[in-house]
């Protein structure tokens, strides 16, 4: 869940020869994307190549929109919900758990193919990657993306209002200071982790071993990313942000860049939302 106060409240191929364990031996190095300029490596490779891939990706997909479909409806069906618009803040909370739950199945099931969630997918941070990326973030939000959008808005007869619409309906059910709360949880930390994890993590670093150019599977994630938003005026506000985001990930070899600008970028959203409802 991810967008502007203008938009919404997201190497090449390796080849190896299997060893006993059915898995192949890393080659040396870590893939070129995931490597730095100067040959470091970020993350140790582990001697083993992983056995996950676009496979988990798909079960994730899947399995995601399988949960909420099913949760959605008894919940909704035991709340008496008729509509979206009737379903409370901690409703939106409460139905973003199963959409999460199918991105961490498959992120966890991969990481038991390979050599760990942390080491495959690069779910680590340092202490420098939070103001860096948490500035990026709010600087895509207030400056990056207001600045692209003003042509494009123009050329679709469409206004601010129209872009930032799915948001405000968001914040519309933050009617009491818990729901503010739950809001911020929801776009300012479940999201950040949980969707960084699955897209920069798993699908973008499948892409990669796939035999992708690192730009070409910052894109096609970014790409992804956006689309599965499903708010087609938001798409190129949360492409873009998915690019970079992407690129973080890319150059570091962490995603602890990404994430922090991920929370960067969505907090900035509801500080908005909430002085302007105010």
């Amino acid at each position: 869940m991810s967008g502007p106060p203008t938009t919404t409240a997201h190497c090449g191929s390796i080849s190896s020869v299997p060893d006993s364990s059915g898995r192949g031996s890393q080659p040396d190095g870590l893939p070129e994307p995931f490597g730095l300029p100067n040959g470091e490596i970020p993350s140790a490779p582990s001697p083993l190549l992983p056995g996950w891939g676009l496979g988990e990706v798909a079960l994730g997909i899947l399995l995601a929109q399988f949960l909420g479909a099913v949760v959605g409806i008894a919940v909704s069906a035991a709340a008496g919900w008729t509509t979206t618009e009737e379903i409370p803040m901690w409703g939106v909370a409460l139905l973003q758990l199963p959409l999460w739950a199918g991105w961490i199945v498959a992120v966890v099931v991969a990481g038991r193919k390979g050599n760990g969630v942390r080491r495959d997918f690069g779910f680590t941070a340092r202490l420098s990657d939070v103001p860096v990326g948490a500035g990026i973030g709010v600087l895509l939000q207030l400056v990056v993306l207001p600045l692209l959008y003003l042509p494009i808005l123009q050329l679709l007869n469409q206004t601010s209002d129209d872009l930032s619409e799915p948001a405000r309906k968001l914040a519309d059910r933050a009617d009491s200071p818990v729901s503010w709360i739950l809001l911020l949880l929801i776009v300012g930390v479940g999201a950040p982790v949980v969707e960084e994890l699955f897209y920069r993590g798993l699908l973008m670093r499948s892409l990669v071993k796939k035999g992708l150019p690192g730009w070409l599977s910052v894109l096609l994630t970014a790409g992804v990313f956006a689309a599965m938003h499903l708010e087609p005026l938001q798409f190129v506000g949360l492409f873009v942000f998915g690019a970079v985001a992407g690129a973080l990930a890319l150059r570091t070899g962490r995603l602890g860049p990404a994430i922090a600008a991920h929370v960067g970028f969505n907090v900035t959203t509801v500080i908005v939302l909430w002085v302007s409802s105010s």
